[in-house]
């Protein structure tokens, strides 16, 4: 963990918030709202950021629900309500290198300005959102890809975040250019998630479909495949399992 010491309690409260907020609320994919919530979250804790950012992270679309105005700043600060107006109203250009440099923030688990947090969030969002670009239009779904490869895959690298740089650069590059036979495989993985418990599905489609999308050419692809379908029946025991239920969830 970047944060052992940090309070949990106000990350749980502002999981809680969303899970109320966006209920009946699903995306394109059909799965339930709050599953991108939980994942642009998960990649902002992955970048190191503290658990005020990381509840910024879990309420970034709380203005897209029934939400109160208000609310968040009664609940969770003035500090989180203008993290999420940024998130909404900033953009990617906009954004100025200079006072970005995530290198030194996870190195020395240091506060993170207003605009690396902003862009955590931002990032994590355009990452979430590439990884099921799937569901989108193909006219929005090339627009999004072409502006991840031209501006937010470098601005993520000159920030020091190599990794999420690559990713979004691989899923940008395989939405602009989809291999043949990409969409086969892909419906397989889909079919093949019917298999897991149903509160799991959408976080192992997810992962399968971002893997097949760094994949470049039909073998690697039926390879990938091909383990995923040997390895599902024991991955739905071992999910199924009542002592892995209790530890996960």
């Amino acid at each position: 963990m970047h944060h052992p010491d940090a309070d949990t309690a106000l990350i749980r409260h502002a999981h809680d918030e969303a899970a109320v907020w966006h209920a009946g609320q699903t995306r394109r994919s059909g799965d339930p709202f709050i599953t991108h919530c939980l994942a642009v979250a998960a990649i902002v804790a992955d970048i190191g950021m503290p658990p005020s950012v990381i509840c910024a992270a879990l309420l970034h679309d709380i203005d897209d629900s029934p939400c109160p105005p208000g609310r968040v700043t009664e609940h969770f600060g003035q500090e989180t309500t203008d993290l999420i107006s940024g998130v909404r109203t900033v953009k990617f250009d906009a954004i100025p290198l200079g006072a970005l440099n995530f290198r030194m923030a996870r190195t020395q688990v240091l506060r993170p300005t207003h605009e690396e947090a902003v862009l955590a969030i931002r990032l994590a969002d355009r990452l979430h959102n590439l990884r099921t670009i799937a569901f989108l239009a193909p006219t929005r779904r090339y627009r999004v890809a072409r502006e991840t490869l031209d501006l937010v895959a470098p601005l993520a690298r000159t920030a020091g975040l190599t990794e999420v740089s690559q990713e979004l650069h691989d899923l940008s590059s395989a939405a602009l250019q989809p291999a043949p036979g990409a969409a086969v495989t892909t419906r397989t993985l889909t079919v093949l998630t019917l298999l897991l418990p149903a509160p799991t599905r959408a976080r192992w489609r997810e992962e399968w479909h971002a893997e097949i999308g760094t994949l470049s050419n039909r073998r690697t692809r039926t390879r990938f495949t091909l383990r995923v379908l040997l390895g599902t029946p024991r991955l739905s025991w071992t999910l199924r399992r009542p002592a892995f239920r209790e530890r996960r969830w």
